[in-house]
Formats: C-alpha cells, sequence, structure tokens
C-alpha cells in the first residue's frame, strides 16, 4: 500500500511542467508491474487524484483497474469512473500514452454493451476522439468503436458528425475497414445512400495483402446499395483494387452477384425467384431488409424506364408493365417517386393519367451554385494535400530504399530492345 501511495505522491509532484511530466512517464512505465499485482488499493489511488490535473498518472491507475475481471454489479460505476475520466482528462497529457488511452475506451465500451445501454458509451467516446486526435484527418481506433455503439444506441445522427472528414492518417488498417464498413451502415439508418457507396466502396478497394471478412460484408451491402441507389451494379473493380479483392470478392459473395444480374434484367419475377432460393442467405448475412428494399426498386426503375418512352400514360398501363397488383398501387409508386424526385409527372385524378415531364433544375439557383462552389473548394484543397504527400513519399528515406532495390531488379538497361531470333 505505501508504495501505490508513493507513487500517487510522484503524480501530485510531478505533474506541472513538460519537464516533470516526462520523467512522471518515465516512472510510470516502471510502475506497471505495481499497479497491476495490487489492484485493491487502485480504487483509493483514483479518488485522490484529480483525473484533469493528473491525467497521465489517472490514466496509468485506471488502466490497471480496469484490466482485471470485475463483477457485474461494478460495471455501471466503472462505466461512470472511465466516462468521466476522458470528459476531464488533459489531451495533451494522454497523448503520451496513447495505448493505455485506447484501451481504457475499449473497456468502457465493452462494459456499456453488457450493460445493455450502449447510449453511455457514445458521448464520452465522441469526446475521446476529439482529445486523442492530432487533427480532424486522423482516423484513430477510437473511431470504430465511437461508430459501433452509436449502431447499438441507433444514434446515427451523432454517429454521421465524424464522417465527414477527409481521411488522411490511420492508425492501423483494420480501423479503416471497420470505420468505412460501420459508416457505410450508419449512412444506410439516415438514407444517405451516396455517402454509404463511397465508405463501402472504400472499405472494398483499400489495399490489402489476404482476404478479409470486413471487406467481404462492405461488399455485399455496397452490391443491395447500388441497385437501390442507382439501379445497376458494375462487377469490375477499380485497377487501384488489390489483387487479393479482385480474385476473392466475387466468390464469396455469389448470391449477391446473382441478384444483381437478375436485377439488370428488369424481370421482377426472375428476381423474386432468385430472393426465395437465396433467402435464407440474405438472412444470415442479416441483409435481408436491403435485399427486399433492392427487389421493391425495381419496380421504380421499371417506372422510369418509361417515363423514357412516353410522354402520358395511365396508372393502369404502368400497372400492367411493371406487373403491379393495381392502378391504385402503381398511383402510390408514382406519387412516392414524384416526392423523392425521381421522377418528374403529374396525376390526372379524374382520367387516371399520369404525364412524365421534364427536370425542372436549371442548375444555377443560390443553393445549386453553392453546392458547386463548395465540392471545387474542397477538390482544390484535396488536390493540395495531395501533392504534399506525394513530395513527402518522394524523399521518404524508406520508399528511397525499397524504389532502388526493385530498379535494381528491373534495370530496363539489362534487356535488349529488340528480340532476337531463336536458332532451331
Amino acid at each position: 500500500m505505501g508504495t501505490v501511495e508513493v507513487l500517487v505522491a510522484q503524480i501530485q509532484g510531478l505533474s506541472s511542467t513538460a519537464g516533470d511530466i516526462a520523467r512522471l512517464h518515465t516512472i510510470l512505465k516502471q510502475s506497471e508491474e505495481l499497479l497491476h499485482s495490487d489492484t485493491a488499493c487502485l480504487p483509493s489511488a483514483l479518488a485522490q487524484l484529480d483525473a484533469s490535473k493528473y491525467s497521465l498518472g489517472y490514466l496509468y491507475i485506471l488502466e490497471a483497474y480496469t484490466s482485471v475481471p470485475i463483477s457485474q454489479e461494478q460495471y455501471s460505476s466503472t462505466a461512470l469512473t472511465i466516462s468521466r475520466f476522458l470528459s476531464s482528462c488533459n489531451p495533451e497529457q494522454i497523448r503520451l500514452a496513447p495505448e493505455k488511452f485506447i484501451s481504457v475506451c475499449k473497456r468502457l465500451k465493452d462494459q456499456v454493451v453488457l450493460l445493455e445501454a450502449p447510449i453511455r458509451g457514445v458521448a464520452p467516446l465522441l469526446t475521446a476522439i476529439r482529445k486523442l486526435q492530432n487533427s480532424s484527418e486522423h482516423l484513430t481506433t477510437i473511431h470504430p468503436e465511437f461508430l459501433l455503439l452509436c449502431l447499438l444506441a441507433k444514434c446515427y445522427k451523432t454517429g454521421r458528425s465524424i464522417l465527414d472528414n477527409d481521411i488522411l492518417e490511420v492508425d492501423q488498417p483494420r480501423d479503416l475497414f471497420l470505420y468505412c464498413y460501420y459508416g457505410g451502415m450508419i449512412c444506410i439508418g439516415l438514407k444517405l445512400f451516396p455517402k454509404a457507396l463511397e465508405l463501402l466502396h472504400n472499405a472494398v478497394t483499400s489495399p490489402m495483402s489476404s482476404m478479409n471478412a470486413i471487406a467481404v460484408e462492405a461488399y455485399k451491402k455496397y452490391i443491395l446499395l447500388s441497385l437501390i441507389y442507382n439501379g445497376q451494379f458494375s462487377i469490375s473493380l477499380p485497377k487501384y483494387t488489390s489483387s487479393v479483392a479482385q480474385r476473392n470478392l466475387k466468390i464469396f459473395c455469389q448470391p449477391y452477384i446473382e441478384l444483381a444480374n437478375s436485377y439488370s434484367t428488369g424481370n421482377v419475377d426472375e428476381l423474386d425467384t432468385v430472393f426465395q432460393t437465396n433467402r435464407e442467405k440474405f438472412e444470415n448475412d442479416n441483409n435481408l431488409g436491403l435485399v427486399k428494399q433492392a427487389v421493391s426498386s425495381l419496380y421504380k426503375r421499371n417506372i422510369q424506364r418509361l417515363t423514357q418512352t412516353y410522354l402520358t400514360l395511365s396508372l393502369q398501363d404502368i400497372a400492367n408493365s411493371v406487373k403491379l397488383n393495381s392502378p391504385k398501387e402503381a398511383e402510390m409508386h408514382v406519387l412516392r417517386m414524384i416526392q423523392d424526385g425521381e421522377i418528374f409527372a403529374t396525376i390526372n385524378q379524374k382520367d387516371g393519367m399520369v404525364s412524365f415531364l421534364e427536370d425542372s433544375e436549371q442548375y444555377k439557383s443560390c443553393k445549386m451554385v453553392e453546392h458547386i462552389d463548395s465540392s471545387i473548394q474542397r477538390m482544390m484543397k484535396l488536390a493540395k494535400k495531395l501533392t504534399a504527400m506525394d513530395e513527402s513519399i518522394s524523399y521518404d528515406p524508406l520508399y528511397l530504399a525499397k524504389a532502388g532495390r526493385e530498379r535494381q531488379r528491373f534495370d530496363y538497361d539489362d534487356f535488349d530492345s529488340v528480340p532476337q531470333k531463336f536458332n532451331i
């Protein structure tokens, strides 16, 4: 007990200046074995420390205290202790021990999930992200944990708040895959399909040396979302996609590829047959809801095709063409599509005729000009950052050493410019 008390005294005496904190950090590293072997004394040690003033010392003690198994009755009080620490801790101090900080955050996530109260961890982890980040472009290991809690708690709008930042710095590759996958699911929940497609696409096309389950699940949702939002799906992946993904994704997602191929024919009956055949597989993947939306969206796509051929059409003819049960059902589909801006049309209730119109958007309103301007500014900003990254890589010693080795292996001066004939 005396040794822990001495450590608490050192924490209190060495937390004022940068030099003192550096010395304290060394002492804390040397005291890890002590902290993990004498956990019974740690609650009283935490009670003596102000988390906002002695954040580094508090973090080491809290990490050791939460590393041992606790009873279910302690989950709530421990989660509260961690939440208060995340709210009040000093960012500069906790960044000295990011692994400890991340470990504590993950334990908070685990405890609120076990308590079946994921919402209790949403605000604390959002605060933790802001404190651990070097900039808004930094993807931390806490990001996926936070997004998972947002999904479990259905706090989609809160999760959405961190998805607009352009990510240029990643701690671990796995973090990026999970960030894109969970972020895509949050955007699906908010019906923000373009952003969801972007995130899922990033999960599928990110560099990988071996196939991973996250990319496979992301690809399944990407296929379904492409059908729902775009009405089509291209099986070919961009050239920058890893060769591992190019070879294997289609193998793991065969039922979804079959669904997309059937969708492209526009035949509702054929699509329903593929759906029923693979229904159990879709349900086991927890994608049944998205599959049903994809099947339903085919009616909309077939109605949109009619607008390219006809200027006016009766509701009965629409119902017959797209295989709906009645004119009333066709009317509901058309009205919903007009409301969502997917077609431009008017319905004459008197004779049940639908008149298809041209898009009234002239793309010159103030709102549209502001949108275009903000997109241009974002692209210019990204271009500058990419140029800076390219320059920094070009003189990075590790890159130059690797490039030098590759050049030696494939030196074009070693090859004849004109092939010689073989003498037989």
